[in-house]
């Protein structure tokens, strides 16, 4: 989907959005109940990055993911039942139940994958628009990272690297303001647009908290990539509204900024454009409802599911068969 937003397409948008927020509210309540083995780090307030992103791309374009990535696999097209499966622990699971939260990846949709390295990305979709580049093929690669990883020198390395090769690359910065418990005023000195200028690389600011600037600054910026004019960076301003992860407190933030990020829902925002529209509130119930059922079905398959065969605990780890240069 890309250019001019239509009625339906801003509804597909807000439908993406719906499902990224049920189903980490879900994930909640599960993890609150002791399903879900591990850490779980949700991304309730910033559905619209992921949604509006992931809508501009195409079916083989790649994207890396962080320990912050449900919303970008679910907006990439992962299937809700191998998302819940896998992390609640499930063979039936997307990665077998061996990932779980923070390693959600589907390759038949070019998901490479969330990553519980801070700036553990950047490289994997260096190497991933390195091959569409080798391989002549006109797809992309997308790395989503927060503004905590800007201070990774893996960024640099791979800022400089994609200007040197100039790789169909772009950078995507989900800025919530929080590196895990710190303001970003005292963990990153730069501006990311400033860093990225320094490598000769463009960027572009959207604010992460519209699905419909998301979606444009998106379309632009993909179009640019797509292109063949190499690397680009998208910053998107958005809101962390839970915990670095489930079960922080968050007593570093102050009352007033945490209700003011909250204040900023995108899903309120959108759902109020499309009654602007004329699109009438029980279209939007209607979409709710069918989102939540589709979880509900997915929570129970995935309950019903048994859970990974400890000797299959090392298949996949290496290639099997041979090899091509």
């Amino acid at each position: 989907m890309s250019g001019p937003i239509d009625d339906q397409g801003l509804l597909r948008l807000y439908e993406s959005m719906v499902l990224i927020r049920r189903a980490e509210e879900r994930l909640s309540r599960l993890f609150a109940g002791g399903e879900i083995p591990g850490f779980v780090h949700l991304s309730l307030g910033q559905e619209a990055v992921p949604a509006g992103v992931c809508a501009v791309l195409e079916h083989a374009d790649s994207v890396a993911s962080t320990h912050r990535g449900h919303g970008h696999a679910l907006a990439k097209g992962v299937r809700v039942e191998g998302f819940f499966a896998e992390i609640m622990g499930r063979a039936g699971g997307v990665c077998k139940g061996r990932g779980g939260s923070m390693h959600v990846a589907d390759m038949s949709i070019g998901m490479l994958g969330a990553n519980g390295i801070v700036g553990g990305g950047y490289s994997l979709a260096l190497g991933a628009a390195f091959a569409h580049q080798v391989k002549k093929r006109p797809n992309i690669a997308v790395t989503f990272f927060g503004d905590g990883a800007m201070a990774e020198g893996a960024l640099h390395e791979c800022l400089n690297l994609a200007v040197l090769w100039k790789l169909p690359l772009l950078f995507v910065c989900e800025n919530n303001g929080w590196s895990e418990f710190s303001p970003v005023s005292r963990q990153f000195a730069a501006r990311l647009s400033d860093l990225g200028e320094a490598f000769g690389i463009g960027s572009e600011h959207a604010d992460g908290t519209d699905v419909e600037a998301v979606f444009a600054a998106a379309t632009r910026c993909v179009a640019r990539v797509r292109s063949g004019a190499g690397p680009y960076i998208l910053e998107c301003r958005t809101n962390r509204w839970h915990g670095h992860f489930e079960g922080d407190p968050q007593k570093y933030r102050e009352a007033s900024e945490l209700a003011a990020a909250r204040g900023e829902d995108p899903l309120v925002v959108t759902a109020g454009r499309l009654a602007a529209r004329g699109i009438v509130e029980a279209t939007l119930a209607d979409v709710d409802a069918r989102v939540v059922a589709r979880i509900d079905a997915a929570v129970e398959a995935a309950r019903a599911d048994a859970e990974p065969d400890v000797a299959a605990a090392f298949a996949d780890v290496y290639a099997t068969g041979e090899i091509h240069a």
